[in-house]
C-alpha cells in the first residue's frame, strides 16, 4: 500500500484545512487509517484513527472537537478535516495504515505498516 497525503498549507488560527490521503492498492478497505503529526523540534504524536468501515474512531485529547477524521473507501482515502486550527497545530501530518491488531494499538506510530510521506501545516496567530 502506497499513501500520498495532499492539502496542507497556511491558514491563520480559528481556520479549517482539509488533509486527504490517497491509497493504492485493493486492500484500504481492510487497514485501520491514523493520522499522526510532528511539530518543529518535537517528536511525532498521535492524532487520530479510523477503523477500517469508519464505524470506530479515536481522538488525541488536543484536538478532539476540532478535528474529524473519515474515509471513503470506494475512493480509497482517508480525510482529515480540521477546524479552529491553533497555532499548535503547526506539523507535519502524516497518514498511515495498519492491518490487523486489536483497535487500541491505534494510537501507537509502531503498530502502523505504512506510512505517507507528510503534508505541512502552518497555523499563524
Amino acid at each position: 500500500v502506497q499513501l500520498q497525503a495532499s492539502g496542507g498549507g497556511l491558514v491563520q488560527a480559528g481556520g479549517s484545512l482539509r488533509l486527504s490521503c490517497a491509497a493504492s492498492g485493493r486492500t484500504f478497505s481492510s487497514y485501520t487509517m491514523g493520522w499522526f503529526r510532528q511539530a518543529p523540534g518535537k517528536e511525532r504524536e498521535f492524532v487520530a484513527a479510523i477503523n477500517w468501515n469508519g464505524g470506530s474512531t479515536y481522538y488525541a485529547d488536543s484536538v478532539k472537537g476540532r478535528f474529524t477524521i473519515s474515509r471513503d473507501n470506494a475512493k480509497s482515502t482517508v480525510y482529515l478535516q480540521m477546524n479552529s486550527l491553533k497555532p499548535e497545530d503547526t506539523a507535519v501530518y502524516y497518514c498511515a495504515g495498519k492491518y490487523g491488531g486489536p483497535w487500541y494499538t491505534s494510537t501507537r506510530e509502531a503498530s502502523y505498516d505504512y506510512w505517507g510521506q507528510g503534508t505541512l501545516v502552518t497555523v499563524s496567530s
